[in-house]
């Protein structure tokens, strides 16, 4: 019963046989397998040239997994005790295969560098743990093999992914970040911050109550934002176009579309109304510019254009809500 509340610790490493140890690294080695071959499917269609890098680092490492079950049944027999990563306390948790379908490119790369760095330091660590000589040197020569798998890795790269190919998916990967997130990301933000500019100073100017201010901007954002967000995630499946999930297009949308309104909403908070319209006007100031500075960095909007066409624009209905709220 308490075994559920609190379940049992990891096994220290130093407390592995020799045994345990080379089994550790043939179940490390399938399950490192198996995440290279899950990475060459998820990568399959959108980057096959990276795709068969995967396999074939796959390939590698069960040749790895054969020759450790070698060498263990020449020295321990055919009984490979099961013990996994999990078990022992100091292992880098590998991620499961529905967390690692959301990771991109440029992570998975990054995850494949850290899972051999990883496996180089188990063995060296493991020479560490033993005084056995034969053992010593059966573990030296795997740190040797893990050290290889960089080299190989790269060789691999060199092959499948050549400078050119490699260019080409990062732009695609970088592509298809803007499409899907920037892209819908950057029209909430700047539907939220434009269009309650006018009710939220409007309201403030025509009360002079800043925690009525509030409400109506709370309510005028949070309203923006679940519109906007059904709206980028309904009217587009992203097969035909490329862009991408509509979920996560629309929970871009519909949380920057939330945001922007909200920036200028929460000064209003404060009782104090030319503090807090102070406040706020600043806080519109920083996100229009912040908004044509995105516009320029991935849109490759020219930046004078976009500072004319968002802080003009916002400029303009930030005028209209005064006058209206001094009319």
């Amino acid at each position: 019963m308490l075994g559920r509340f609190f379940p049992p610790s990891r096994r220290p490493f130093a407390s592995l046989s020799e045994a345990e140890i080379l089994a550790l690294a043939i179940s490390s080695e399938e399950d490192d397998a198996r995440i290279y071959l899950a990475y060459a499917d998820q990568l399959r269609e959108p980057y096959p040239q990276s795709a068969k890098v995967f396999e074939d680092m796959a390939e590698v490492e069960h040749t790895h997994r054969n020759m450790l079950i070698e060498m263990f049944r020449s020295r321990f027999g055919e009984r490979i005790p099961l013990i996994r990563r999990e078990h022992v306390s100091g292992f880098y948790d590998r991620k499961p295969d529905w967390l690692r379908a959301s990771q991109t490119l440029d992570q998975i790369r990054s995850e494949a560098e850290l899972m051999e760095q990883t496996a180089y330091n188990f063995y060296i660590e493991a020479v560490k743990h033993t005084g056995d000589a034969s053992t010593r040197k059966l573990l030296g020569d795997l740190a040797l093999a893990e050290q290889g798998h960089e080299d190989i890795a790269l060789m691999l790269g060199e092959k499948h992914t050549p400078e050119g190919v490699r260019t080409a998916e990062n732009d695609s990967a970088r592509r298809q970040f803007v499409l899907t997130y920037v892209q819908p990301g950057l029209a909430g933000l700047m539907d939220g911050s434009v269009s309650t500019l006018a009710p939220i100073f409007a309201a403030a100017f025509a009360t002079g109550d800043t925690w009525q201010t509030f409400l109506v901007g709370l309510s005028a954002s949070i309203g923006a934002g679940i519109s906007m967000g059904f709206t980028e995630a309904a009217h587009d499946d992203g097969k035909l176009s490329g862009r991408g999930s509509p979920i996560k297009r629309g929970l871009a949308s519909g949380i920057m579309t939330a945001l922007g309104g909200l920036g200028h909403a929460l000064p209003y908070l404060i009782p104090d109304f030319w503090t807090a319209t102070t406040i706020a006007a600043l806080v519109v100031f920083v996100e229009l510019w912040a908004i044509a500075f995105i516009q320029n960095k991935f849109m490759e909007t020219p930046f004078l254009r976009a500072a004319f066409q968002v802080v003009l624009g916002g400029s303009l209905v930030l005028a209209a809500g005064i006058l209206i709220g001094n009319g």
